[in-house]
């Protein structure tokens, strides 16, 4: 009679990695995937740097012939001088920032800390908003600021970041604030304070990384916005630096790619400057409101 020794595994012995091993191949695979993602992003910049005659006959990221030609010629290839379409954008994108910054606060720090009637379902409805496509929303908003004589106006792009209509930041804000632990409120409410001086003093201070990631993400939103300045800026005085790109297009085919891959780097630079600045706070926002 045969009998199975308990210690012994019935399929050979079981193989273990080494740490080591699984940390290579962990790497391995996140660095090939970084490559992947990153590489349209350098070719467009390593293709700037090209004569317009190479620009689109090579997948490679190295030439014999490097130019700043692309760069002389995109600043000033179009209607107006580049730098225009640059102020232009500082111009909206530094508005909407201020715009969504005391808009979505107030509104969160009233749905986190005050009591009113209705206030559930108001913020149920405020949350259902997220569902609904901005495309869905398009003709009514063209109809209303066309009525208010507001078309070739900064006002259709900037005055609604006023009024709290982005409510994933306002969701965002009211997650970070609903942390921060009430007794501050009842400290500050003993010393005198009202709900006012109680917001500006202990709440937005505390919820500076909340602050920094609507920031950040309404920066990028606003500065790279095609369809806004498309549908209501019709002067080209008036354009930002999404619809300045546009014009190097060309439906007959004889686009100008190497200008407009100079002019889409330096239209980069300012998001990346502002993601490295505002780095350690974005992080802090989205690991303490729990988004991912």
């Amino acid at each position: 009679m045969t009998t199975l020794s308990i210690s012994r595994p019935l399929f050979g012995r079981r193989r273990t990695r080494s740490p080591i091993v699984t940390g290579l191949v962990r790497h391995a695979l996140l660095i090939a995937v970084l490559v992947v993602m990153l590489y349209p992003v350098v070719w467009m910049v390593a293709a700037s740097f090209r004569p317009s005659a190479e620009v689109m006959n090579s997948l490679g990221l190295f030439s014999r012939n490097y130019t700043l030609d692309n760069y002389k010629h995109g600043w000033s290839a179009g209607q107006l001088n580049f730098s225009r379409y640059f102020l232009n954008s500082i111009a909206i994108t530094a508005l909407s920032i201020a715009g969504n910054l005391f808009s979505c606060s107030l509104t969160a720090y009233a749905f986190a800390r005050l009591e009113f009637p209705f206030k559930r379902v108001l913020f149920g409805l405020l949350l259902a908003t997220m569902l609904l496509p901005y495309h869905v929303t398009l003709v009514p908003q063209y109809i209303l600021f066309n009525r208010l004589a507001w078309m070739n106006t900064y006002l259709p792009l900037v005055v609604p970041k006023w009024l709290g209509v982005e409510a994933f930041f306002i969701f965002l804000m009211v997650q970070f604030i609903r942390t921060l632990p009430r007794e501050l409120d009842d400290a500050a409410r003993i010393d005198g304070c009202g709900h006012w001086r109680t917001f500006s003093r202990i709440i937005m201070p505390l919820a500076l990384p909340a602050i920094g990631t609507t920031a950040l993400f309404t920066f990028i939103n606003s500065w790279n916005d095609f369809l806004g300045p498309l549908l209501y800026l019709n002067r080209p005085e008036l354009w930002t630096v999404s619809l300045g790109l546009n014009s190097f297009l060309d439906v007959t085919g004889e686009s100008a790619y190497g200008s407009l891959f100079a002019m889409s780097t330096l239209a980069l630079a300012p998001i990346v400057g502002f993601f490295l600045g505002a780095q350690k706070l974005l992080i802090e926002g989205v690991a303490t409101t729990g988004l991912k």
